[in-house]
């Protein structure tokens, strides 16, 4: 079965996308009847299948080899996980697929089951066909939350020899290769103070506004970077960034407040130490805000704790991969995103990986997600070329 350019998205494959989406995997929830459902759909195929869990083993990674077993392979990846509903007005169940004017709706149609589903459905084919270098097939969980599962797979997948050439990672990206994102790193910082009552201020250490000054110096870094960088032009937004996106402290006014807690993010170009920031902006609470704090109660000051990192992604523009992508995704432009995914993972595992997936970001995370009938059909028509060739 080969795709015409024209032509539209095979049937299985769309049959495999409301299948997929079908399967309410929120980060929060488990995947494992996805999965399941994956092990058992790959069965015939003589794939051999590893699973890796999460500690509870209410989650997990799939990682399957298609042909040969003792030769490096290419890998095609993606993520089971989807974000939430809550709160989002939908105007059709989101785990339900509905078509309507060359498009298909739904939570995950395309970040990212789309391709997952595009993958499994032109597979088979090439398997049967006989393939001459291996196909690595890794779906993996809680991509959402700090691109998690993947690194048990990645540890599993290297400590069972396996050594793949390359990767592809199926986020949406129009289906444009993308050879580079910035990297991640995510902290909540805590801020411990001491309560008095409003009238004698001075006798407390107010959280809220020792809070507020370091947020106010982060927003000095963000800055900086917007002005005198360093940039990079081939990302939308050419400099790393700097984000305070939660803040929490304070009971009532007349209480100085105890606690703050707020969370912020470095979103770093490739060789941008986002490491550098970290230890600026800790220098300045240490020798600059808590002096202050501490000469009042010597208990209070500020914690840090990291919460998610995600390495940049630098992929050589001629590479091999890079120019493989190019070739059957029928683009020869190459992109730079500012999003993360678990292609940095791959590539810290010594795996050449590049971004190409169909649907756009824009339309992920959001109500009434869609991924367009074309997409599908240009994705099917890109696999099936990378294929032919490992036959």
């Amino acid at each position: 079965m080969q795709i015409q350019p024209d032509a539209a998205p095979a049937a299985e494959t769309l049959d495999l996308i409301r299948t997929l989406i079908a399967f309410p995997t929120v980060s929060r929830d488990s995947n494992l009847e996805l999965i399941d459902f994956v092990r058992e759909y790959l069965r015939p195929l003589n794939a051999e299948i590893r699973l890796t869990y999460d500690a509870e083993r209410g989650k997990a990674n799939l990682f399957a080899t298609l042909g040969p077993r003792k030769e490096p392979g290419i890998v095609l990846s993606g993520h089971t996980d989807v974000v939430p509903v809550d709160g989002q007005d939908w105007a059709s169940d989101p785990f339900t697929v509905i078509e309507r004017d060359g498009r298909l709706y739904g939570r995950g149609t395309s970040d990212m089951k789309g391709f997952i589903a595009c993958v499994l459905a032109v597979v088979p084919e090439h398997v049967q066909r006989g393939l001459n270098t291996p196909l690595h097939l890794a779906f993996s969980y809680d991509e959402e939350v700090g691109c998690l599962g993947v690194r048990g797979l990645l540890a599993d997948m290297v400590a069972a020899g396996i050594r793949p050439k390359s990767c592809i990672v199926g986020e949406p990206t129009e289906m444009r290769p993308v050879i580079a994102h910035k990297g991640k790193q995510s902290y909540r910082c805590t801020v411990r103070g001491l309560a008095s009552h409003s009238a004698y201020a001075p006798y407390g250490v107010n959280a809220v506004e020792a809070a507020a000054e370091a947020v106010a110096f982060l927003k000095g870094l963000a800055r900086r970077h917007r002005d005198r960088g360093p940039y990079d032009r081939g990302f939308d937004v050419a400099y790393t960034t700097v984000h305070t996106g939660v803040i929490r402290g304070g009971t009532a006014l007349n209480i100085v407040p105890h606690e703050c807690m707020f969370d912020f993010e470095f979103r770093n170009l490739p060789g941008d130490d986002p490491d550098r920031l970290r230890a600026e902006f800790e220098t300045h609470l240490r020798q600059v805000l808590e002096p202050e704090m501490k000469a009042v109660d010597p208990r209070s000051g500020f914690t840090l704790q990291k919460m998610s990192e995600i390495p940049a992604l630098d992929t050589a523009a001629e590479s091999e991969i890079t120019a493989l992508v190019q070739e059957f995704s029928g683009s020869a432009d190459i992109a730079k995103v500012s999003f993360g995914t678990e292609a940095s993972q791959f590539q810290v595992a010594g795996v050449p990986t590049v971004v190409c997936g169909p649907g756009s970001i824009r339309e992920a995370h959001k109500p009434d997600e869609f991924v367009s009938l074309e997409q599908i059909a240009r994705c099917e028509r890109f696999l099936h070329g990378l294929c032919a060739t490992l036959v």
